[in-house]
């Protein structure tokens, strides 16, 4: 195998690109195993390339974008992912239906199970991917570490096997130092990932994760590892053919994160030096050549300020961040991807990387509060633009943000000849964006470009929860109403002696007594909206979702802010906890239940 991992030079002018030539494909016709923004971009490329594309919905995305744009499109069932986009039984009947030759899985449901790229090619079909067996290999944390060593790459400090017990993992987790990251050995995405500051919270941390892993990915089973504190998560993008050739394109750093999910990538980063990079490049491709890997893939590292790395982990398939890559290398890594399936050679030598680029994910998450899901309908919706700006995104206004799926709307992508024009572009684009009906990551994302910590490009993976949400006003409320939802106002445009203001206009309640109108109280209309919910011991659902654990039951004496239940919406945990200290008097849920917003779920006493 040739391994490239030549240092990645730094130009200024943007037009400095690796040419490539547009492959062609043997392959006519492109299922794409997806949904959202990442079933639009493939489908968006697959196009350009002139392939039939396919399209699959469940009930509950009969109307999304990407059945729009597809060719055609197919109801794969109900809107639980586990009847519609995890079946794969489903996907291949109707990819044998449709006449498909590929199919692209995208990113997340069945992209890194092996046992569908099985099933795709037990059919006929081409599987946009890695080889099955390096899908298990990378996809089982505990022998990709043991992998990694193996190709004398040093992964993060922790166990090679399996952790089932408290009382298994207490000496070693002394033994590595506190505090201990307990992680899902079949995870990925922060799935499945808990930390232990010390022994008293380990017991917790093993049952969440454990909990957690068996519910996202069928599989309990979790090990321990060092959680570096201010490390910085940085990856490397590789590309692989089938003739033997890899390419090391650059790396992302992915340090901006809430809980353990990014928020911001950034391309290239800013801790390394040439040689660190060179050094990032080959571990990396090292990795990909022990476990027989072809086609795109990420391998993932924990870097100390020093610039020492170690191996976290390999995902198997196309990262949502793949845009920054996209963006200072001139490649489009989709088109990379089906050409690499088709038995092509890369299509490129060298890659020079040129300029920054930032991908900033616009989630529907309330940061106000914790990051909490929003789930909701776009009422409003409009995208940035201009030089330097692209967009991946799946919504139009109307669209419905359900609980069943991921909240990610859409990616915020810019481009700069230097770090600092990228910043400042990725302010006035995130100035123009509007979405309103629900809570999203934007103002979030002001505050991170503006704090001096990410200015400096010294933001660590800890860096939203230790230094952002110290801040008591983290984000600007003021400019966040103004793009999202304006609460219980009403958005009108006033012009004043010649100048537009856009302003906010509360009008007065249709209740409101006057000496012409008798007083007349509103109808109650159910628990969550009656005078019951504003008792302080009332514990309203924040948003609809299913509870996969209850912590407390009726009867016990509770603790401020102690555990009542966790509360599992749009793949977020959610602690539900009591607001004051009392007697649990009643426990409305029980695990399994589905709960409404503002449904009454306990009363503390």
């Amino acid at each position: 195998m040739e391994l490239w991992a030549k240092p990645l030079h730094l130009f200024q002018h943007p037009l400095r690109k690796v040419q490539v030539s547009r492959p062609s494909l043997s392959i006519s016709s492109l299922l794409v195993a997806n949904r959202g923004e990442i079933a639009v971009r493939v489908i968006r490329t697959a196009a350009d390339l002139g392939l039939r594309t396919i399209a699959v919905y469940s009930e509950l995305d009969r109307d999304a974008l990407h059945v729009e744009l597809a060719d055609e499109a197919w109801n794969i069932g109900r809107p639980a992912a586990s009847e519609s986009y995890l079946n794969g039984t489903r996907l291949i009947e109707v990819a044998r239906k449709a006449g498909a030759d590929a199919v692209h899985p995208g990113y997340g449901f069945l992209a890194e199970n092996a046992g569908f790229a099985r099933m795709v090619q037990d059919a006929g079909m081409v599987w946009v991917g890695p080889p099955a067996s390096a899908i298990e290999l990378m996809g089982d944390k505990i022998l990709s570490r043991q992998a990694a060593r193996s190709a004398g790459v040093e992964p993060v400090p922790g166990t090679t096997e399996a952790i089932e017990t408290f009382k298994e993992a207490a000496p070693i987790a002394s033994k590595i130092g506190y505090p201990i990251a307990v992680k899902a050995a079949h995870g990925g995405g922060g799935k499945g990932l808990r930390i232990a500051a010390n022994r008293k919270e380990l017991s917790e941390a093993i049952e969440g994760a454990r909990r957690e892993a068996e519910a996202y990915f069928g599989n309990p089973v979790v090990y321990l590892e060092s959680y570096l504190d201010r490390a910085r998560h940085i990856e490397a993008q590789i590309l692989v053919d089938q003739h033997g050739n890899a390419r090391f394109l650059g790396e992302r750093d992915c340090s901006v994160q809430r809980r353990h999910q990014k928020l911001i990538e950034e391309a290239p980063s800013t801790l390394f030096s040439p040689d660190q990079r060179a050094a990032l490049g080959e571990a990396a491709l090292a990795i990909a050549e022990s476990c027989g890997y072809v086609n795109a893939g990420t391998v993932e590292f924990l870097v100390r300020p020093d610039g020492t790395f170690y191996f976290l982990e390999m995902n198997t398939r196309l990262q949502v961040e793949h845009t920054v890559t996209e963006m200072v290398t001139g490649l489009d890594l989709v088109t990379e991807q089906l050409a690499i399936a088709d038995g092509h050679p890369l299509s490129f030598d060298q890659v020079e990387v040129v300029g920054h680029a930032l991908e900033l994910r616009i989630n529907a998450e309330d940061p106000a509060a914790n990051f909490r899901p929003s789930p909701g309908t776009v009422t409003e919706y409009r995208e940035p633009g201009g030089p330097g700006v692209r967009v991946d995104s799946w919504i139009t206004p109307g669209t419905s943000i359900s609980q069943f799926y991921d909240n990610l709307l859409a990616k915020l992508v810019v481009w700069g000849r230097t770090r600092e024009e990228a910043i400042a572009r990725a302010k006035r684009a995130l100035n123009e964006y509007r979405v309103a009906g629900i809570a999203t990551t934007i103002p979030a994302h002001r505050a991170v470009l503006s704090h001096p910590v990410f200015i400096r490009g010294e933001a660590h993976t800890r860096f939203v929860e230790q230094e952002l949400m110290l801040d008591p006003e983290p984000f600007d409320r003021g400019h966040a109403q103004a793009t999202e939802e304006p609460g219980p106002g009403q958005e009108m445009t006033l012009e004043v002696d010649g100048r537009k203001f856009d302003v906010i206009f509360w009008p007065p309640s249709v209740s409101t007594p006057t000496k012409d109108r008798p007083t007349r109280r509103p109808p109650r209309r159910g628990a969550a909206r009656g005078p019951i919910a504003s008792e302080p011991g009332i514990v309203l659902s924040p948003m609809q979702g299913t509870i996969v654990k209850v912590s407390a039951q009726a009867g016990d004496r509770v603790e401020v802010d102690q555990q009542l239940c966790v509360l599992e919406a749009m793949k977020m945990e959610n602690e539900i906890r009591s607001p004051i200290n009392g007697e649990l008097v009643e426990l409305k849920v029980q695990p399994g239940d589905t709960v409404r917003t503002n449904e009454v779920i306990a009363i503390v006493r």
